[in-house]
């Protein structure tokens, strides 16, 4: 079992920065692919990034690959998502997700989430 608590959202002005962070618990952080999934109002939940458990293999959505960069410290046993250049459209509440395997970008692979942190973009 694996518990997620994220930190780091809140309400920035376009073109701001943001970085979230995601702590995991357990002694075997290394072992789970992580993931940054995102869901904005009446909109389907999407994948914005993931990892693999070494931090050598990531993800990111096209949407986002040139403004959010995914990275881990397994020995903090954390995950961050950092965000530049925010739009508007970033706005979502974002999610943190464990997936119990080293490597993992199908949502349907990330078992363990937590609650989710708020990211509200102003323009």
């Amino acid at each position: 079992q694996v518990q997620l608590v994220e930190s780091g959202g809140g309400l920035v002005q376009a073109g701001g920065s943001l970085r979230l962070s995601c702590a995991a618990s357990g002694r075997t952080f290394s072992g789970y692919a992580m993931g940054w999934f995102r869901q904005a109002p009446g909109k389907e939940r999407e994948c914005v990034a993931t990892i693999s458990g070494s931090g050598r293999t990531t993800y990111l959505l096209d949407s986002v690959k040139d403004r959010f960069t995914i990275s881990r410290d397994n020995a903090k046993n954390t995950v961050y998502l950092q965000m530049h250049s925010l739009k508007p459209e970033d706005t979502a509440v974002y999610y943190c997700a464990a997936a119990p395997i080293t490597i993992a970008t199908i949502e349907s692979f990330f078992k363990y989430w937590g609650q989710g942190t708020q990211v509200t973009v102003s323009s």
